[in-house]
């Protein structure tokens, strides 16, 4: 398997601005290449036969026919032309006789079908290697179906040469992990879908699987080396995203596969297609402009909600912190942070398409904007002006120490009627000294002082945390801090994990704690969360809420209230997309039940219908203002700007220099 990874996908190929997308979002070299057969292509579709042939009927041409070649099942549909010749018009020779076929052809059925069989025996092999389909569609010398794809059948389009052509193979995109992950893979398949591929449901229907990853747990990444088997064993193609490719892409189950690095998403089109011709890609590498890391793709491209509903807006990427368990930070890297009034652009074109909700995301959104001069409150308050009434905005997980700066003006935000009474804030453990091991830069008494400030402020808000149990130098001491605190709150949404060391981090080498004693604690403190119901005293309450989801048992609508409650309501109608007036029948542990109050008050909050499910949503090609040519000119412009404002300054000193000597010559 040849590595072309320096030959195509060069960044000669590449617009430097990696911040803009790419003209039409294609790989230059294969627009090239498929422009070049339009002529040809539109002949053929139309159903005419090349120049070098003669039509016979109004029929025949129709499939078939390839460039340099009729097929064997047609040879009486195109007839040569004086002086030309088919370099595989269908011959009776002894090759095919011999249950051989001659070099341009392959083999169709069984290995006797050659034995007299004439025509039918053998299927024409183009100059690209790929089998011309003899039903419904030519392949083209660079790869490309001449006949339109729509009109293949499910059972046509399910061989080895559709498979490997670009644009019209099946894509399985499987994601694990984050909302940022989840964020990535959408704009992936955005990608994939506005260049031509068809992203499908069914991996066992898919010619090649999309694999984003996750590093944070040793399960997830079980799970991702069983699913590549998996792959391989069905013969598929495989391409590995995510923070596992990032973070440790010479990892030996990765050895031979194709890999796009997180930072790397708005050329995924590049590599599955080069995957899909039996290539490997390794596209890695960190997005800057000059010397300063930028947040990543543009924000612009195309992208397939998982939910019409719902914008994972991503804001940021890295961190700021060193913590010694995790691996993310081997993946994300350092904080970079994408600029305030994309992100608003972001979200404003996302409302146009019916979205209702937002949820902003990252590996830290409390440390947002601290490499760019903004900070998070400042961008939440650009954000809230353009939220549609009885939209919603949700704020994904910051840690204690940079929200610690912003408490009141956090405080304040969430108080907002657009944004959720949320905040999921991980503490990890409860003791200080296992917190310093982590390196994890706070206390207990400030990540209480986080908690206490917030519910003060905002009261009934909904903060959630992690926890992990039997990090290796965690004490019985220190884990009953940890039951203390949580005892304390109370916290009605509490993620337990139990800790794995993850390669390459220093909390690795440490010794570890006995798995007996981890397990202990982990169920202790999850006996813990369970012996409270946190809903119970919402009996009754009449709340409004978002639905934006049905349920996993297909019976009910999953909805919001402003604290981010999950409230189910039946499936009476169609209540997607819609604000509701409800009262409280029922609680459980994890959710609530309502019923709806009047039907007729029923309200939709979104500016236009929602985009169907699976459908491209994001500009699939670069507006005037955003291109590269006009980036470059501005950037220019500010060069020429700052030029001029040196050297204006650099003559006011030197006339100031000058007044002054003038002033001791006269003798002031």
């Amino acid at each position: 398997m040849e590595d072309i990874e320096d030959l195509i996908l060069s960044d000669e190929y590449f617009d430097l601005y990696s911040r803009v997308p790419r003209e039409g979002v294609m790989p230059r070299v294969r627009k090239r290449n498929k422009i070049a057969n339009t002529e040809l292509a539109q002949q053929l579709r139309n159903g005419l036969c090349p120049p070098e042939f003669n039509k016979t009927s109004d029929s025949c041409c129709n499939s078939s026919l390839n460039p340099d070649a009729v097929s064997c099942d047609d040879a009486n549909c195109c007839q040569v032309k004086p002086g030309k010749s088919a370099s595989n018009s269908c011959q009776d020779n002894s090759a095919e006789k011999d249950n051989k076929c001659p070099d341009n052809k392959t083999i169709q059925n069984n290995s006797d079908c050659c034995s007299g069989s004439g025509s039918s025996c053998c299927k024409t092999v183009s100059q690209n290697g790929l089998i011309a389909k003899e039903s419904n569609e030519s392949v083209l010398a660079n790869g490309f179906v001449s006949a339109a794809s729509e009109a293949l059948s499910k059972e046509e389009t399910n061989g080895s040469s559709i498979s490997n052509i670009p644009g019209l193979a099946r894509i399985f995109v499987r994601t694990w992990g984050c909302a940022h992950n989840s964020s990535d893979s959408e704009y992936m398949a955005g990608q994939l879908a506005a260049y031509g591929y068809d992203i499908v449901d069914s991996s066992e229907s898919a010619d090649l699987w999309l694999l984003n990853s996750c590093t944070v747990k040793s399960p997830a990444e079980h799970h991702l080396r069983n699913e590549i088997k998996a792959a391989l064993g069905l013969g598929k193609k495989v391409v590995v995203a995510g923070c596992v490719s990032e973070g440790a892409p010479k990892s030996e189950f990765l050895a031979g596969l194709s890999i796009v690095g997180v930072q790397q998403i708005d050329r995924v089109v590049e590599v599955v297609e080069e995957t899909l011709r039996g290539n490997s890609v390794r596209m890695l590498g960190t997005k800057k402009l000059g010397k300063k890391k930028l947040g990543g793709a543009s924000l612009q491209l195309p992208k397939i909600r998982r939910n019409p509903l719902i914008e994972i807006l991503s804001i940021n990427t890295g961190c700021l912190n060193q913590c010694t368990y995790c691996k993310t930070k081997h993946a994300r890297g350092q904080l970079a942070s994408y600029p305030i009034d994309e992100l608003v652009a972001r979200a404003e074109q996302s409302f146009k398409e019916g979205v209702v909700e937002i949820w902003l995301t990252s590996e830290d959104t409390g440390a947002y904007g601290r490499d760019i001069g903004v900070t998070l409150p400042e961008l939440l308050q650009k954000l809230v002006q353009v939220i549609p009434e009885g939209c919603k905005l949700r704020l994904g997980m910051t840690n204690p120490p940079y929200i610690l700066d912003h408490l009141t003006e956090m405080g304040r935000i969430l108080q907002h009627p657009r944004v959720y009474k949320f905040l999921h804030v991980p503490v990890q453990s409860g003791s200080t000294n296992v917190l310093y091991d982590m390196k994890r830069e706070y206390t207990r008494e400030e990540f209480c002082t986080v908690v206490d400030t917030l519910r003060d402020s905002v009261p009934g808000i909904t903060i959630a945390t992690d926890i992990i149990c039997g990090y290796p130098t965690e004490t019985e001491e220190d884990f009953q801090e940890t039951m203390s605190l949580c005892r304390h709150y109370l916290f009605p949404s509490l993620f337990i994990n139990q800790y794995f060391p993850r390669p390459g981090t220093p909390a690795a080498a440490l010794t570890k704690i006995h798995p007996k004693q981890v397990k202990r604690r982990t169920k202790e403190l999850s006996d813990l969360f369970q012996s409270y119901r946190p809903y119970d005293h919402k009996l009754g309450e009449v709340q409004s809420i978002l639905v934006t989801e049905e349920s996993h048992d297909k019976l009910h609508w999953v909805g919001h209230n402003q604290y981010y409650d999950q409230v189910l309501v039946p499936k009476e109608q169609d209540y997607l997309g819609k604000t509701l007036q409800v009262v409280i029948s029922e609680t459980g542990k994890h959710h609530l039940k309502g019923r709806v109050l009047d039907p007729a008050a029923i309200v939709s909050p979104a500016l236009a219908t929602p985009l169907p499910q699976g459908a491209v949503s994001g500009n699939t090609s670069p507006s005037k203002a955003s291109s590269p040519e006009v980036a470059r000119r501005g950037g220019l412009v500010r060069q020429e700007n700052l030029i001029l404002m040196s050297f204006v300054m650099l003559i006011t000193a030197a006339l100031a220099r000058l007044a002054w000597l003038c002033w001791r010559m006269a003798g002031f």
